[in-house]
């Protein structure tokens, strides 16, 4: 079995089994299974698989027919540029939760200290340690994904304080210059209708808010107002029928904006609490 014959064979399986990306996802399972970099296959197509490999490379295969999102096969995602581990204990970094991290070096590029609330795998905390001069708190209800975060800040040399609360209950107010968040916001009414991938994979703590899918954003508009010094900034990701609700909530707020993502739909709130 050949480089070129598996990914043939793993490109038409994956099709019959409807999974989007067949040959892209292919490669990538191929080369998890190698231990090699995805580039590496184009130039090796006739490499002989060798049998440890290749049964990886099965097991991977139907692993993915089954549902299982090819971030949890690898045991990675890249963000911003940088490789993150994950787990089924965090959300898997999507490249629209990238626009948080681009809003807030915008508006925030001097902030000093940073607090990222529901960090997850820590793609935001540890980004924005990693691109700004800054100290960076990050808090998750969950145990689990503040184990992941703190490996991917171990991995990455980034300097992110951890801290298990709800939302950022154990944080002192009035000490920050920046929020950051990508909070729950899938409806629950929702749920039946979400690829598999997400629905069965990835944990609810970390998707769903509440019935209308806005449950999370009042407390975290509460949290800011009071962790934020005056001109600090909040920064967070909403659902695209979220706006209305959200503009509502920062009323009182300055400088309040909210930036579309790549596909036009509204993605990126940012607004500064009045000196």
């Amino acid at each position: 079995m050949t480089v070129q014959t598996a990914l043939q064979q793993g490109s038409r399986l994956l099709e019959e089994g409807s999974v989007p990306a067949a040959r892209l996802t292919a490669e990538v399972l191929l080369s998890h299974a190698l231990g090699r970099e995805r580039v590496w296959l184009f130039g090796h197509p006739e490499e002989e698989l060798g049998e440890v490999a290749w049964i990886h490379y099965g097991r991977s295969l139907h692993e993915r027919l089954q549902g299982k999102p090819t971030q949890h096969i690898t045991g990675r995602q890249e963000f911003y540029g940088r490789e993150f581990l994950v787990t089924p204990d965090v959300l898997i970094p999507r490249p629209e939760t990238e626009h948080v991290v681009e809003t807030a070096l915008e508006r925030a590029p001097g902030a000093q200290r940073v607090a990222d609330i529901g960090c997850g795998s820590g793609a935001i905390a540890v980004t924005l340690a990693l691109e700004l001069p800054s100290q960076v708190w990050a808090t998750d209800i969950s145990i689990a994904a503040l184990a992941v975060a703190a490996e991917n800040a171990r991995r990455l040399r980034a300097g992110v304080h951890l801290v298990a609360c709800d939302l950022a209950s154990a944080l002192a107010a009035d000490s920050f210059d920046l929020v950051a968040s990508n909070p729950p916001y899938v409806p629950l009414t929702k749920r039946a209708g979400l690829q598999r991938e997400v629905r069965d994979w990835e944990p609810a703590v970390a998707l769903f808010g509440g019935s209308s899918g806005t449950e999370f954003y009042g407390p975290l508009a509460a949290e800011a107002q009071r962790l934020l010094r005056p001109g600090g900034w909040l920064v967070f990701e909403i659902g695209f029928r979220a706006e209305e609700t959200v503009r509502g909530l920062l009323a009182g707020w300055s400088e309040l904006r909210v930036d579309p993502d790549l596909a036009g739909l509204p993605r990126v709130v940012s607004a500064c609490r009045r000196p």
